[in-house]
């Protein structure tokens, strides 16, 4: 199986330090959406994992984050593109989760879900949480500029993270992940 995770705000759609509260709000980066939908068409599984803590501080309720992902659905689909999986984490950091990036528990649930190891999967995120969950979870961390990008660009190194890829965006990882194949 070809899987590819994705972190949703910064990576897929434009973050906001005050959350991303509804679907007015959410919007795509550009090349985003059509970069999904290439995956689809070179045969990739796409998931999306993301921390949504917005959930339990009350600033959205799961209706809205429904229609957020339905948003991101019908756009893609006007691209040819879908996601197989949104996988996210409705609580706050002091809840101490297992679900809640830099935690594996994402992805974890999604390698159980499409019965597949991790170890070959990209983590394509913006934050030290997205490359902090995808080692814990033996996944491969990519780093995109986009979102909080930049700022995490320059902690790689003091984190151990010398070594993870960084891409100025989820387009130009696509375009290496499929020029590989």
């Amino acid at each position: 199986m070809k899987l590819i995770i994705i972190d949703r705000d910064g990576v897929i759609n434009e973050d906001s330090d005050a959350y991303i509260k509804s679907t007015e709000e959410w919007i795509p980066i550009p090349g985003s959406l059509e970069a999904i939908a290439r995956l689809n068409r070179a045969g990739y599984t796409v998931t999306v994992a993301t921390n949504q803590s917005g959930l339990s501080r009350g600033y959205f309720d799961l209706k809205t984050l429904s229609a957020m992902h339905r948003k991101m659905e019908s756009m893609l689909a006007e691209q040819g593109g879908h996601v197989d999986a949104v996988f996210y984490c409705p609580h706050r950091p002091r809840d101490d989760c297992d679900c809640r990036k830099p935690k594996p528990g994402l992805l974890i649930e999604i390698g159980k879900r499409f019965q597949t190891r991790l170890d070959n999967v990209l983590f394509v995120g913006d934050t030290l949480s997205d490359m902090k969950a995808a080692v814990a979870a033996n996944a491969k961390p990519v780093l995109v500029t986009t979102g909080k990008g930049e700022e995490t660009k320059k902690l790689l190194h003091e984190n151990g993270f010398s070594d993870a890829p960084v891409y100025k965006n989820l387009a130009e990882v696509v375009d290496v992940v499929l020029s590989d194949n």
